[in-house]
């Protein structure tokens, strides 16, 4: 893996991985850290994340947990995929907060990974705790990425 110095991504490949993410961008989430096995990334609750009780929806919540898990399990040089995801909904958050997941590798045996994600407010209160499973394909990462012919 190379080390991508002056930025927060230990690896160009998830540097890579997340300029592509058009998801990502459009919800705002910006990347605190990305290292093998770990990642933290924010993203602020607007306005048109709301559902109709006047909280974040859930949909997004998972989202920015999916993505920090999407940075900390992508971190070898082939493409590594979720195989399947769980959120517990543990307390809402409003417009003008920010949320911060925090992704942790727990297990990584040949291609099959287990991560938690902790999902905060700014406040410090957990909004949401992740686990998602990995498997890391037999794909090579693309060079460049690609979206529209890279994506499996």
């Amino acid at each position: 893996m190379d080390d991508v110095a002056g930025d927060v991504f230990a690896t160009a490949h998830a540097r890579d991985m997340i300029a592509a993410d058009r998801a990502s961008a459009a919800l705002g989430i910006e990347v605190v850290s990305a290292a093998p096995g770990e990642a933290v990334v924010r993203m602020p609750v607007r306005a048109d994340m709301l559902n109709g009780f006047h909280v974040i929806h859930g949909g997004l919540v998972f989202a920015v947990a999916d993505t920090a898990f999407a940075l900390a399990c992508n971190e070898t040089d082939a493409v590594t995929l979720a195989a399947g995801a769980d959120i517990a909904f543990l307390t809402s958050a409003r417009e003008g907060e920010v949320l911060t997941a925090v992704a942790q590798r727990r297990s990584l045996v040949g291609r099959s990974g287990i991560y938690d994600v902790r999902v905060e407010a700014d406040d410090g209160r957990i909004v949401a705790e992740f686990r998602g499973r990995s498997l890391t394909t037999r794909r090579p990462v693309p060079d460049r990425f690609n979206p529209e012919k890279d994506m499996p």
